[in-house]
């Protein structure tokens, strides 16, 4: 065993000295992998940044409570009557003996987008007063919170950011109202910052829809009383509701979106990694080819075929390595972070958030570059096992 490991120590070493006189070659390698691995990653990390938006950054103790069969806020309508009996339920929050429950109005309004000037959907979303208060993960980051009564908006930090013309202190104008942008929120990269908020009660008016709603959002106690909320509202003959955590909702809301980008992230990178597997081929075929004789040599001397495959699949799983950890840094100075939008097609507007170069990503790169690496070292290996001793001795 130890006398195995010895060939191998010295017939890798061989093979790692002689890296500078293929430096061409290897190179060209390394880049390919690497090429792959930054691609692949920045795809898939438009889904996690994604699913981190709308799912994980969604709170868990945030009930949403929608009209029964709706597929969202926009085919969801709900009464004052349907608010009543939703207050009436267990488990929901309270403040000062005030119950933690917002009423809330969905329209869809057209914005400038910065990079294009092109009109966009974005989601205005009209709340109750004590909206902070339930979704306590949403705070004014900049200038004020609206006045109840009044044509003043709070505009989302993502929507601002992609958006033009809702820079605190604007007015834009939807409609036959104009409005006051008075405030920026933020919640640590969540859904409402993609959002503009209003006075549910203004917003009615505005868009004459009198007293009606389209959701209900509650902030339960803790979680765990999520099951006995659902369950007694479920059991009310006087509402036809749905009911479903925050995250539950957003979470149905972007699996399209991610199953579709995945797919996209796999496909991309599996044809781009053959290309890539193809360049390490032709890498170590050179690189065996260049050391024929020395194989020959080792063979003649009493060095197995063994430590020669092992030796050749390390330098190619090595190609692999490097390549995988110069993508996976790429991708993350490019990517991490970057915000755009895309359509919540649920909803028919726009979702703002950034890329997420999540460690499950960096990793998922590093090890399928190591597997380029194994494969393109795999044929080459076996080749220069199967060097014939008298042959190659012949040609020094």
């Amino acid at each position: 065993m130890n006398n195995w490991i010895t060939q191998v120590v010295t017939v890798t070493g061989m093979n790692i000295r002689s890296l500078p006189q293929r430096w061409g070659s290897t190179t060209v390698a390394v880049v390919g992998i690497a090429g792959v691995v930054m691609v692949m990653v920045g795809i898939l990390s438009i889904a996690a940044g994604l699913v981190d938006a709308m799912t994980d950054k969604a709170p868990k103790d945030i009930a949403i409570v929608l009209r029964a069969a709706s597929t969202g806020e926009m085919d969801s309508i709900m009464s004052r009557d349907d608010v009543t009996a939703i207050s009436e339920a267990p488990g929901i929050a309270r403040i000062d003996g005030k119950l933690l429950i917002s009423p809330e109005l969905f329209v869809i309004v057209d914005v400038l987008r910065r990079s294009t000037g092109t009109a966009s959907n974005v989601p205005m979303r009209g709340v109750d007063a004590n909206v902070l208060a339930v979704r306590d993960n949403v705070r004014i980051t900049e200038g004020r919170m609206f006045e109840a009564g009044l044509n003043e908006i709070i505009v989302g930090r993502g929507a601002q950011e992609i958006f033009e013309g809702i820079e605190l202190g604007d007015t834009p104008r939807w409609g036959n109202n104009t409005w006051t942008v008075v405030g920026v929120i933020e919640a640590d990269g969540g859904m409402p910052e993609s959002e503009i908020w209003a006075d549910v009660r203004v917003l009615q008016a505005a868009q004459n829809r009198g007293s009606t709603i389209q959701a209900v959002r509650v902030k339960l106690a803790s979680p765990g009383a999520f099951a006995g909320f659902k369950d007694f509202l479920t059991a009310d003959p006087r509402v036809n509701v749905s009911v479903k955590t925050e995250s539950e909702f957003y979470s149905e809301q972007s699996r399209f979106f991610s199953i579709f980008i995945n797919t996209i992230g796999i496909f991309v990178g599996v044809m781009m990694g053959l290309g890539a597997i193809f360049g390490a081929v032709n890498t170590m075929y050179t690189a065996v080819s260049a050391r024929t004789g020395e194989i020959a040599t080792l063979r003649a001397l009493g060095f197995g075929a063994s430590p020669v495959v092992f030796s050749v699949l390390v330098e190619s799983l090595l190609i692999g390595l490097a390549g995988g950890l110069i993508g996976a840094a790429l991708a993350y100075l490019i990517f991490n972070g970057f915000k755009i939008s895309t359509m919540n097609f649920q909803s028919f507007s726009q979702v703002t958030f950034s890329f997420a170069v999540t460690p499950a990503l960096l990793k998922s790169g590093v090890i399928y570059a190591l597997l380029m690496g194994f494969l393109g070292g795999f044929l080459p290996s076996i080749r220069a096992s199967r060097l014939s001793i008298s042959t190659a001795l012949r040609e020094l």
